[in-house]
């Protein structure tokens, strides 16, 4: 940033809703930005619910309106230019497509592009983006941005105000969350494969299943449905569909264990959510290695690996649950709070 309140910035994200239930959390970056700016122009794919203060501006492509994909382009071309004079860094969350369609027109007008990448995979494209952009930034040292020059690893930016433990929800005795889009790269067919192995044990649980897939997913997700009625878990398992921030934050305050079962590559920001809000986590991430105890941490075959680390976290005796959440909220605290993040945007943009 131009070091504290002199900063103009552009902000290219899919969606600005509270109420999204991917990216709700992006609004609560906006707004922390906002205090260290002095104008945020912020244009997005599809525009929803938000509260902002004065100095940002929304500009939506129309996603919500319907409009077709050229017309998003069109659009994206339009805003870009109009708005050349209000802005003097770009900030692209997540994806790399709008650096390689607006890259070259603010190399021209000299303006810095800074990307957020965080994935396990790229391609010639990702790394034409990297070349265009100043600095690309990323949470997990396995993401595949981590490898190149200009990379920055930066915190997750959990806003750790809003995701707390609260002690007056008491917790389902043995629940399990799995938060998050019903999609091959989330292993939720491995997560039904673990309840079934647990069950089989003898192990007693409930399961909770908060998230939708896309549309090209569709079948996958029919693929989780039917193995969870072939494992006879329907009395076990229960699945209910895509929630908001505050039903996120209910879910995890509500369950004892959240399991995420996402590869290592990126830093699933349901994680941090969850240590956050006093859930014990049991996940595949290599990234948590050092973290959350070893037991908890996924290896190997997931199904039986998954099954023992589930097994463990249901076994903690209270004293254990209780150090296992405090040390994991004190970790996100201290390393990825959304305060941690915008510190850390100040330094470098």
């Amino acid at each position: 940033m131009q070091k504290a309140r002199g900063m103009r910035l552009l902000i290219i994200t899919q969606a600005v809703d509270t109420e999204d239930p991917v990216l709700g959390f992006f609004v609560r970056w906006v707004e922390e930005l906002a205090k260290q700016a002095q104008s945020i122009e912020v244009i997005c794919l599809k525009r929803g619910k938000f509260n902002f203060p004065e100095n940002v501006r929304v500009h939506s492509l129309g996603k919500e309106k319907g409009v077709s994909r050229v017309r998003y382009v069109l659009n994206f071309y339009k805003s870009i230019w109009q708005l050349r004079h209000d802005y003097d860094s770009v900030f692209v969350h997540m994806n790399q497509e709008y650096v390689l369609l607006g890259g070259i027109f603010w190399k021209l007008f000299r303006k810095r592009i800074y990307l957020w990448r965080n994935h396990a995979k790229g391609s010639l494209l990702t790394r034409i983006a990297i070349t265009l952009s100043e600095k690309v930034f990323y949470t997990s040292p396995q993401s595949y941005t981590a490898r190149f020059k200009n990379a920055v690893q930066m915190p997750v930016g959990i806003d750790t105000d809003f995701f707390t433990p609260d002690e007056s929800v008491q917790k389902k005795p043995d629940s399990i969350l799995f938060l998050g889009r019903i999609a091959p790269v989330k292993n939720v067919v491995a997560f039904i494969d673990l309840l079934h192995a647990l069950d089989e044990r003898g192990i007693n649980f409930s399961a909770t299943i908060a998230g939708s897939a896309l549309s090209k997913d569709i079948e996958y997700e029919k693929t989780v449905h039917e193995k969870v009625s072939a494992y006879t878990l329907a009395d076990k398992v229960r699945f209910i569909g895509p929630v908001s921030q505050e039903g996120a934050r209910d879910l995890y305050r509500e369950h004892e264990i959240c399991v995420n079962l996402t590869p290592s590559g990126s830093f699933d920001k349901t994680i941090g959510e969850a240590m956050a809000s006093g859930c014990v986590v049991v996940c595949a991430n290599r990234a948590m290695e050092g973290v959350i105890s070893t037991e908890l941490l996924v290896h190997g075959d997931q199904c039986e690996s998954a099954a023992n680390s589930v097994g463990v976290a249901l076994s903690l005796s209270l004293n254990e649950h209780i150090r296992e959440v405090h040390k994991l909220r004190m970790y996100i605290e201290e390393r990825h709070s959304l305060r941690k993040l915008v510190d850390k945007l100040e330094q470098e943009l």
